[in-house]
């Protein structure tokens, strides 16, 4: 099949903001299947985000959010190679989406790695204390996996995305990464909230 519909190629670079011939090759592969091409754009566009995650980040946009009732607000850095990319609408748009994010979902980090030793340390007490009396091959395995709950909870980068829950906000990144052709790194937040500390 060598032959896909223009009409197919448009809708698929609508959907993902690829450019034309990447669309088009990956329908190819995947057979003028959109959902199948759609993955495996994702899949390449991770790649690249890979590559280019060691390159500094010397430009870019603090952005901020003031939810309805100016009860919260959100101040955010994000970081990218060039000040090109940091005007780009795309750079705009994730910039925007990660202050509502931010708002929305009360991270207390940005990675996992920035998350202090003593709250995950604390997480690890409690689950332990409720699965005392199981093997401990057990209690390993499940508290491996409350503590990635925990960090979906807790850290930025592995929260559900506010407007897809089926990627995570370092998915999000990296294909904003593979579009723009240029890392993209959140560099700090800070979340406001009437009453709170």
């Amino acid at each position: 099949m060598n032959n896909i519909p223009i009409e197919l190629v448009k809708e698929l670079r609508n959907r993902t903001g690829i450019g034309i011939m990447a669309c088009k090759e990956a329908l190819l592969e995947a057979g003028a299947d959109m959902d199948k091409a759609v993955e495996l754009l994702r899949k390449k566009g991770l790649k690249v985000a890979e590559k280019k995650a060691a390159r500094p980040t010397t430009e870019g946009k603090v952005g901020s959010y003031i939810h309805t009732g100016a009860k919260i607000g959100v101040l955010l850095e994000l970081d990218t190679e060039t000040d090109f990319a940091a005007n780009s609408p795309e750079f705009e748009e994730l910039l925007k989406d990660l202050c509502m994010q931010v708002a929305a979902c009360e991270p207390l980090s940005i990675s996992r790695e920035d998350l202090p030793a003593e709250a995950v340390e604390k997480e690890k007490e409690t689950f332990k204390a409720l699965l005392e009396g199981k093997p401990e091959r057990v209690q390993e395995q499940i508290t491996q996996g409350k503590l990635e709950d925990f960090y979906a909870q807790v850290c930025l980068l592995d929260q559900p995305f506010i407007k897809d829950d089926s990627i995570t906000v370092s998915d999000l990144i990296k294909s904003r990464i593979a579009k723009l052709g240029e890392n993209i790194v959140v560099k700090r937040f800070v979340r406001f909230q009437v009453g709170g500390e």
